[in-house]
């Protein structure tokens, strides 16, 4: 591993990852010691996203199994911890939260007997549902919006991933799920997941991901100033870099501040997530292509980590939907003016 961009001033100490360039499985073994930091998101919003942030930084296949899995506390802990027993949930449990839409899908839940609801239809865009044991889904139910947890591997579930070909996150298969009339629990009540005070804050989670993955990007061009003494073209790029990260780090900082202070409900935290997302953005992707005008071919051709970083950064960036979030993000001011 190389420089990291300032990480002294952000990264956890002690996030390690249980090895070299992990799978998801391996990442997942261990999930529960990143547990209290989830559960905990509301009261220090900043270690949550600073522990996202070092996974970003290490190995983007490991952020991107570890993150939902995280979120997935978060929302349980926001919903009281119901009881998931009834779905096989225990200690060792580990969670996909698939919240996708799209055309011609959903899950549709029906009244069933004892808490349990029963589910059908399809889900698209499930990362890893052949790896975890568990899911948070959003389905429909008389009409109404609402979120179930739901086993992953139990009968009436059919996974679908022979169509994930990407070069980036290449271990995180993502496909389709098939459901037929199987049991749930609901989490919340109807419209709950939406109108809930944390909605906004799983996607400031996501970002903090992305900060991390480029600043490591950006050390490499540290790294390589410590190799050849830095042309005029060379501090430019490196200057460019900093003040780019450095305005990413202070929204993601402000972001966690108006967490931590009760600032980022409802409206003003859909509004605050789609800015932090939007700054985080601007600056890993152009991050991606100073780093690529100042290092050329080499570090893509003949460094597997850098190689596979910016091909994993360049998928998980896509989570953003470019214009269209701020379009949004438009959208958003209009209605709070």
């Amino acid at each position: 591993m190389g420089t990291v961009w300032r990480a002294e001033e952000w990264a956890d100490d002690a996030v390690v990852l249980p090895a070299e360039q992990p799978t998801p499985e391996q990442v997942l073994a261990g999930a529960d010691r990143f547990a209290p930091v989830a559960a905990g998101l509301r009261a220090d919003p900043w270690r949550y996203l600073a522990v996202l942030a070092t996974l970003g930084s290490l190995d983007l296949t490991a952020a991107r199994a570890l993150e939902p899995h995280l979120d997935a506390v978060a929302i349980l802990a926001q919903a009281g911890d119901p009881d998931l027993s009834a779905v096989g949930v225990d200690a060792t449990s580990t969670f996909g939260v698939y919240a996708a839409r799209a055309p011609g899908t959903g899950l549709v839940a029906s009244r069933g007997r004892e808490g349990l609801d029963r589910l059908d239809g399809t889900k698209a865009w499930c990362s890893l549902a052949t790896v975890v044991s568990h899911a948070l889904v959003t389905t429909t139910r008389e009409g109404r919006e609402t979120m179930h947890a739901v086993g992953l591997h139990r009968p009436g579930v059919a996974h679908a991933t022979s169509s994930w070909v990407s070069r980036g996150l290449a271990a995180v298969t993502t496909g389709s799920l098939a459901m037929d009339d199987v049991p749930a629990v609901p989490v919340g009540d109807a419209d709950w997941y939406l109108e809930r005070p944390g909605f906004a804050w799983g996607g400031i989670g996501v970002a903090a991901v992305w900060f991390g993955a480029a600043a490591a990007l950006a050390g490499a061009l540290r790294d390589a100033a410590e190799r050849r003494p830095p042309d005029q073209v060379a501090l430019l790029h490196l200057g460019t870099v900093d003040h780019l990260l450095h305005g990413a780090l202070l929204s993601l900082r402000a972001a966690a501040d108006d967490i931590a202070a009760g600032r980022a409900d409802g409206p003003a935290g859909a509004v605050l997530a789609a800015r932090t997302r939007a700054v985080v953005t601007r600056a890993a992707e152009e991050v991606l292509t100073i780093v690529g005008h100042a290092l050329g071919p080499a570090p893509l051709t003949h460094d597997e980590e850098h190689a596979r970083r910016v091909a994993d950064l360049t998928v998980y960036l896509r989570q953003h939907h470019a214009e269209r979030d701020l379009a949004a993000l438009g959208a958003l001011l209009l209605e709070d003016r």
